[in-house]
């Protein structure tokens, strides 16, 4: 019986009012709303206009005043550092009210930004719940980001302050943060007053005398601060997501409506329930981090694990069995390149047999298509559903999924089963009419979005509107294109945009080929995303150089990938170039990134008709072929 699914997602697209008005009844409110949904500015909607509350009473203190304090909340696990940490509720919130306390003491107040570049450690939860504790409105940037990636976001975002901390490890390796938080503070425009800084034992950081605040030293002389009473619609925290360089896109979340959806889909999505033990094996500066990390298994008074270390190399390849087995995890959540690393070193998976693993009950992958070799060798192997499921940064939750809450559907390879409660998803062709079942076109949710989604960009309403909401009127673009099948499966096929996925990592191809113009040599560029069995994509580039250049052609593509390390970060991935004589071209002057991209794939391709000489890709493949790309399976069809 599909009576749970079917009845919620029913209500919440013809009475959302009524469905999300009762599960908000299970959140925490200084006062209630006006208006459940508020429409009265188109296409900017808003939930719970009126309502005043506070996310960080909602995470911790509310649980603590009906008698759970003593229920562990966070446990933080470090293979890296050997370390195992447990806070109790009543203990991370107290570290969060002291942090807050700090923060407070530096002035930071009720709608101050604060940049958080911190690696994967307790401190940066509990310094974005004393953000939020505060009414300020954190911006949490991936540990380790260039410095001129993280001066873009300090300009856009202007914070207060800066939370940091001397280091991060990234396998065995030490990344020295404060280098590059001064170096970005150097370059950026806005300059905040003070950075507070956690000194990690693997590596001090150099202080600045007038600028940085020393977090251990600072906490000791704090005062703990109470919540601080927020309306539902002012915003909790700035996420910047792919495409930043230049242009910062900073994808805004509220207070209540990410409060009521995050807290529901705990259950209704991945069945766990208050005081199971739940794991996102994701960072704070992604999406996953932030929602499911910090805050919605919080809300549902969960136990939920901050994980510092890898798939594979911390130490092995067991180690994701070993946290299960120790803390008991009931889900897991997870990109599908973790485990395409754990299969690649251990196929058989004889590492697992090393553990109690009775526990664990589901595993849901998410952050790019999860391929079906991925997802069969780990259901044969863990003995659990294996939940593939689609959202993105901008939407803060699932779009579709098997909500293991409500119904457990058959699964699908290559789908992540059916649209979520509250997510009203469609097909459209180029003309914006409704698509058959199981005909490609974009993949479109029809407005209003539900709770927990983005309301805007941060100081560019324009920009959400052109980003977002432009191509088909009264629908919101998710730049993905799929179909829906007969069953109301849907499928996401491919990006319409220029964003690949590196390990569950968005990365704008765009923001690369800026970077590798910028080289005194290369008169012309391209990125694009290749398929790569581990990382599922890696970042390719085709360099087209000036005229009369005769230096070496290695030496120049060394140069091209340090430039992208340098200004992008070694999460970006880019290892490898090519040089060519030209770039395939429409006749109107579009590079064809669509067909070399099948070409390096090694998969057959359609020559396009608008192409302006089919030689070209000929050259292409060649140049492929040198660097162990394309082979003859990439053979070209008439149009």
């Amino acid at each position: 019986m599909t009576q749970a699914y079917d009845e919620a997602y029913r209500e919440s697209l013809e009475n959302p009012e009524e469905f999300w008005g009762r599960h908000a009844e299970e959140c925490f409110w200084y006062e209630k709303w006006d208006k459940v949904l508020d429409d009265s500015n188109k296409p900017f909607y808003r939930w719970f206009s009126g309502g005043v509350t506070n996310t960080c009473y909602n995470a911790l203190d509310m649980h603590v005043e009906k008698g759970a304090g003593d229920r562990v909340a966070l446990i933080y696990d470090s293979p890296v550092t050997n370390t195992i940490k447990k806070y109790t509720y009543a203990e991370l919130r107290d570290e969060v009210a002291l942090f807050a306390g700090v923060l407070a003491e530096y002035g930071v107040e009720k709608g101050d930004r604060v940049v958080l570049y911190m690696p994967m450690i307790a401190e940066a939860a509990i310094a974005m719940l004393a953000c939020a504790r505060l009414g300020a409105v954190h911006s949490v940037v991936f540990g380790g980001f260039a410095a001129n990636e993280l001066a873009t976001r300090i300009n856009d975002a202007r914070p207060k302050a800066i939370v940091s901390a001397s280091c991060g490890i990234e396998g065995k390796k030490v990344i020295p943060y404060k280098p590059l938080l001064d170096a970005a503070i150097e370059i950026s425009e806005h300059k905040p007053k003070n950075c507070i800084i956690l000194q990690r034992p693997m590596e001090t950081a150099d202080m600045h005398p007038s600028r940085d605040v020393d977090w251990a030293q600072a906490m000791k002389k704090a005062s703990p601060k109470d919540c601080v009473p927020v309306l539902a619609t002012d915003p909790l925290y700035i996420l910047y997501t792919s495409g930043t360089t230049g242009q910062p896109k900073g994808v805004v979340r509220d207070n209540g409506g990410h409060m009521v959806a995050l807290k529901w889909s705990m259950k209704a999505v991945y069945d766990v329930d208050e005081g199971d033990v739940w794991w996102a094996a994701s960072d704070v500066g992604w999406v996953v981090g932030h929602s499911y990390i910090v805050y919605a298994p919080l809300f549902k008074g969960c136990t939920t694990i901050l994980f510092e270390g890898k798939p594979v190399g911390t130490p092995d390849a067991g180690v994701f069995w070993r946290v299960i087995s120790e803390h008991k995890v009931k889900c897991m959540f997870t990109a599908p390149t973790a485990y395409r690393a754990i299969k690649r070193e251990d196929p058989g998976a004889a590492l697992m047999k090393n553990y109690d693993l009775s526990n664990f009950k589901i595993l849901f992958l998410a952050g790019e298509r999860s391929d079906p070799d991925t997802i069969t060798w780990s259901e044969r192997n863990l003995g659990v559903p294996v939940i593939d499921h689609w959202w993105q940064t901008e939407t803060g939750w699932a779009i579709a999924a098997n909500c293991m809450g409500l119904h457990h559907f058959p699964v699908k390879y290559g789908s992540p089963t059916k649209a979520v409660p509250g997510w009203n998803v469609q097909v459209l062709d180029e003309m914006g009419r409704p698509a058959a079942a199981g005909q490609i076109g974009a993949l479109v949710v029809k407005l209003p979005l539900p709770p927990g989604t983005l309301p805007t960009l941060w100081g560019n309403d324009q920009a959400f509107v052109n980003k977002y909401l432009r191509d088909f009127d009264g629908y919101y673009t998710t730049a993905d294109a799929g179909y829906i099948d007969e069953d109301g499966y849907i499928y996401v096929m491919a990006r319409t945009d220029d964003i690949i996925n590196v390990a569950g990592h968005r990365l704008s191809t765009g923001a690369m080929e800026e970077v590798l113009a910028d080289h005194p040599d290369v008169a012309e560029c391209a990125v694009l995303g290749v398929e790569d069995p581990l990382k599922g994509q890696l970042p390719l580039g085709f360099l087209v150089l000036n005229a009369g250049v005769t230096r070496s052609n290695d030496e120049i593509v060394k140069e091209v990938v340090e430039m992208i390390r340098e200004r992008i970060g070694p999460v970006s991935a880019f290892k490898t170039a090519t040089v060519v004589d030209r770039l395939p071209k429409t006749r109107s002057g579009k590079i064809l990134r669509g067909v070399m991209r099948q070409i390096a794939d090694n998969k057959s391709y359609r020559m396009p008709a608008t192409i302006d000489d089919p030689s070209i890709l000929k050259e292409i493949e060649n140049a492929l072929n040198t660097i162990g790309y394309a082979s003859s399976r990439a053979t070209a069809t008439p149009s």
